[in-house]
């Protein structure tokens, strides 16, 4: 256990644990004793060694449940943190492993724990998708029958290049070796072949499963499918006529009173009621009020703060062309503050996936909400889903009738590279995978923002901040870097020719 200590460091501190652990792992193979070797199988066994935890179940009875004591893997100890990241070092460095050990290690991490971390569950369910050999073919070796169509192909079996050597050759290849000849030239792999059916399927059960169930419940119903009373009606258009008269604060404060109680009437569609109400209209002092005071005492991140944010502040948004007012980002940062959770699905992937693509006071407001309402940690994350994430993971929360301003893929704009700069800047580490997508874009791009400053400071910040993770792009940035030309191309270059 001690000699993997430096490796466990790495996942817990280190910024781009999985560059870092492939180097640790490659020097110790070289430095490996024959007393304590360190190898990937060795690793695998370490991470699926059984141990034995103490589980306080939470009861609020004045009885207290005993403790009890649960078969955990030993990766199942680690910080949710740590173990994620492992999870995405294995699928890095997949060749590496035994295929068959690495399938059963994720499908155990998936179907021992019910309450699994969304990131673990992420990393678990990614790793089993590199491990299938092209979309769901591997949905075939469930099949009793296929069982032997992979043997010659396990990851313990002889080479074949050294079993046609052996049928040639009279004596043993390589004398040295505690092998017979006859062992040598036999087909019969040195691991088990033997296939889990059971785990497989419980695996098929777990894919199955929507991947951010935060969301899930968040679907937009269109108005005209919600009948309402007349009612409703008439006393929506008349707060509609309300706020398009501003009035001074405290009738405000009213209105906004009037409005949370229309719209959280049991039985009644919040989201139909505000898009009578159109709030959205409103001038940015009289909307910076409303804001303020639509609050509920039992709100949920995803309910109500996130109706609020997209039926006020969000149209207003979409659409700005001019620096936003000051008196509308102050409240918008108190609310965010309060919110984040809400602010990510309401107001930041509906104006990073803005049909137009953002424009720089769009992205002024995105800074100033990543910078001051959420964490480093939660912005990383946030890039992730944006990035690579399914569909699923990015669903947004709009009104209806501001869905045709929002498009299902990234626009990319001077403004959304400066974006990107601001957050690197802003020592936001960004996932392997992550900055992949940044790099094929950068590709794409480089010859249509060929003079572009802002890409081309872009570029350096992201050499500069994403150096250990841009290796493997080094030949295919050079030439995209060699199709621009701006003040800072010379230095870009130099940045990469040193890495």
């Amino acid at each position: 256990m001690e000699s993997w200590v430096p490796l466990f460091k790495i996942f817990l501190n280190s910024p781009t644990p999985e560059t870092e652990a492939s180097q640790w792992l490659q020097q110790s193979f070289n430095a490996s004793s024959t007393t304590t070797p360190i190898t990937t199988s060795s690793f695998l066994s370490l991470l699926s060694k059984p141990s034995d935890a103490i589980v306080i179940d939470d009861n609020d009875s004045s009885s207290p449940t005993p403790p009890r004591t649960k078969r955990v893997m030993f990766i199942e100890t680690l910080p949710t943190t740590v173990q994620s990241r492992i999870l995405s070092f294995l699928a890095y460095e997949r060749q590496r492993f035994c295929k068959r050990d690495l399938s059963r290690l994720a499908r155990n991490v998936l179907s021992g724990n019910q309450e699994l971390d969304f990131w673990v569950k992420r990393a678990a369910r990614n790793l089993l998708d590199v491990l299938s050999e092209s979309n769901y073919e591997w949905i075939s070796c469930l099949s009793l029958d296929s069982g032997e169509e992979g043997v010659d192909e396990e990851f313990e079996s002889i080479p074949g290049w050294l079993k046609e050597a052996a049928v040639d050759a009279n004596d043993v290849i390589l004398p040295w070796l505690p092998i017979l000849p006859d062992e040598f030239c036999s087909a019969t792999p040195f691991g088990s072949c033997e296939v889990s059916v059971d785990s497989s399927k419980q695996d098929g059960e777990d894919g199955k499963e929507e991947v951010n169930e935060v969301v899930a419940e968040m679907e937009i119903d269109c108005p005209a499918n919600v009948p309402l009373d007349p009612g409703i009606h008439e006393k929506a258009t008349c707060l509609k006529a309300r706020i398009m008269n501003f009035e001074y604060s405290l009738k405000t404060v009213g209105l906004a009173d009037e409005i949370r109680q229309l719209c959280l009437d049991k039985g009644r569609d919040s989201f139909v009621v505000l898009g009578l109400i159109e709030p959205w209209l409103a001038d940015d002092e009289t909307a910076s009020v409303l804001i303020s005071h639509l609050v509920n005492e039992s709100e949920e991140e995803l309910g109500w703060p996130s109706q609020v944010l997209c039926s006020v502040i969000l149209p207003k948004l979409l659409l700005l062309e001019v620096p936003a007012s000051r008196v509308l980002v102050a409240a918008i940062m108190e609310y965010c503050k309060l919110h984040p959770k809400a602010a990510v699905y309401a107001l930041l992937f509906p104006l990073i996936l803005r049909s137009e693509g953002i424009n720089n006071p769009i992205c002024d407001v995105i800074t100033r909400i990543t910078r001051e309402c959420l964490h480093p940690a939660h912005v990383s994350a946030f890039c992730q889903k944006l990035l690579c994430g399914e569909k699923d993971e990015r669903r947004l929360i709009c009104l209806p009738c501001h869905q045709r301003l929002i498009s299902g893929e990234l626009v990319w704009t001077e403004s959304l590279f400066n974006l990107f700069q601001i957050i690197l800047n802003h020592n936001v580490h960004l996932t392997q995978d992550s900055v992949d997508h940044i790099v094929y874009q950068v590709q794409q791009l480089a010859k249509i923002f060929s003079k572009s400053l802002k890409f081309g400071h872009f570029l350096l910040c992201l050499v500069t901040k994403c150096s250990p993770l841009l290796k493997s792009h080094k030949l295919s940035l050079i030439e995209a870097v060699e199709n621009t030309s701006t003040l800072v191309t010379k230095s870009v270059l130099s940045k990469l020719s040193s890495l």
